[in-house]
């Protein structure tokens, strides 16, 4: 087990170096230009796109709001809590101003990803409206780019068992058996056998479960992690003190905490915000190309929310609480820590409140990606391959809950970059495309804000 966890680790230290960094910022920032920083401006407008995506407006299986829902199920889980926690606790504080950056130009990534998957999307023989980053590489370059597709498919079911199955999991085990003892062997059944009952009925189901429960525990965890900050807001300058701070300058070691340089901040900061908001991943897109809309430019809208959402407010919130407990010194790292710091900044049910939304947000997770994954298996072996990705999906589930932690994340980080390299290529070489049809619809369209 050391020897697979030293080469992996060797692996992820090579596909998350420099170049990994450059390709996912600078991809970022060249579609913000080239879209006028239009994410930016139009922000207020997205969310009045998304208030009225309640109702569909075109082709599709699932109302744009849903779409957005099921999407916000796959990023708004560990990545929020445990993720963050892990990012500072390796790259210290600094690492949730890299967060910050990654998710600031991920809005333009995950815009320019949602408006391709809509614009090239296809029907199956199922009548399912189906997309993603393999179907407009194969639709939308020359047939010389197809293999990129099939690579993008078989990456994105690799990486589904690491960042969508284990991962999850991993993290509610871990964080039920830390509060209540709760053996990692019975949480891992349990979410089989409930993740199991919501695929039977597909997209529709899963978009259903999500639409509910996303918006009620995420606003909840949000308003519990306010309620910290608001009574302890006096502690609130010196954390972002710290931030900015350590974004740029080495963090000494100091209790449990290692020490970290600003290399390793901004590693894994850029590495934890990319889990977190999956911007540039090419898996959110394979949702929002079953959304009912005749416009894939407001469909990409409402999808640069997420980013906005998932990153720079759970997230900030999330590391906010971290740092102004000082739990990120004491050695503890996960979901775990992020249980300990809202437990000591909240006593008596800052705790409670980590292990439900870990355990909500886990199995919210574990639904957006298990459609995520069987869409990149379709795509490879054709229809009739769902139902027995959807049985290994769930007997998957029990192992992740198992596992040794640090090499679930190591393996989901490595997977991670692997998969984002396809669809990065494929958006930069669609990018003409999509300032076009982002041109066309705002002239079409000259009274929104």
């Amino acid at each position: 087990m050391t020897f697979l966890n030293d080469y992996i680790n060797q692996i992820n230290g090579i596909v998350w170096g420099p170049a990994m960094l450059v390709l996912i910022l600078g991809t970022g920032i060249y579609l913000m230009l080239g879209l006028q920083l239009m994410p930016l401006r139009k922000l207020v407008y997205g969310f009045r796109m998304l208030w009225q995506g309640r109702r569909g407006s075109g082709e599709g299986d699932i109302t744009p709001f849903n779409a957005l829902m099921t999407s916000l199920s796959a990023t708004i889980g560990t990545g929020n809590i445990a993720g963050v926690a892990t990012a500072i606790v390796w790259g210290g504080p600094g690492a949730l101003f890299w967060m910050w950056c990654t998710a600031l130009v991920g809005m333009a990534t995950k815009y320019a990803e949602v408006v391709c998957a809509v614009h090239y999307r296809e029907t199956d023989e199922a009548g399912n409206h189906i997309g993603g980053p393999m179907y407009y590489i194969k639709n939308g370059l020359k047939r010389h780019w197809a293999w990129l597709g099939t690579v993008f498919a078989l990456l994105g079911m690799l990486a589904g068992f690491g960042i969508g199955n284990t991962v999850q999991a991993n993290s509610v085990a871990d964080v039920l058996n830390s509060n209540f003892n709760v053996p990692t062997w019975a949480t891992g059944i349990t979410l089989a056998v409930l993740v199991g009952l919501v695929l039977i009925g597909g997209i529709r189901w899963i978009a259903e479960v999500a639409g509910k429960l996303v918006p009620i525990m995420g606003i909840g965890y949000v308003m519990g992690g306010l309620v910290i900050l608001v009574v302890n807001a006096d502690a609130i300058p010196d954390a972002f003190s710290l931030i900015f701070t350590y974004a740029f300058t080495p963090v000494a070691a100091t209790g449990g905490f290692a020490g970290a340089a600003v290399w390793v901040a901004i590693r894994y900061g850029v590495a934890r915000g990319i889990f977190s908001n999956e911007a540039g991943l090419g898996s959110a897109p394979i949702a929002h190309a079953a959304a009912s809309t005749n416009s894939p430019v407001r469909q990409g809208i409402v999808a640069m929310l997420e980013t906005f959402i998932d990153t720079l407010v759970v997230c900030t919130i999330t590391g906010l609480v971290i740092i102004i407990s000082g739990a990120w010194t004491t050695g503890v790292t996960g979901a775990s820590l992020s249980s300990a710091a809202f437990e000591q900044a909240l006593p008596y049910f800052g705790g409670y409140l980590v292990t439900f939304a870990s355990a909500i947000f886990a199995f919210t997770t574990l639904l957006g990606w298990s459609f995520y994954g069987e869409k990149c298996v379709q795509y490879l072996f054709g229809f009739k391959s769902i139902t027995r990705f959807r049985v290994f999906w769930v007997m998957v589930i029990p192992i992740g809950a198992i596992a040794e932690l640090d090499l679930i994340w190591l393996i989901a980080d490595t997977l991670n970059a692997f998969m984002a390299i396809p669809n990065l290529i494929a958006l930069l070489l669609l990018s003409p495309v999509i300032f076009k049809l982002t041109r066309e619809y705002f002239a079409t369209n000259p009274k929104s804000p």
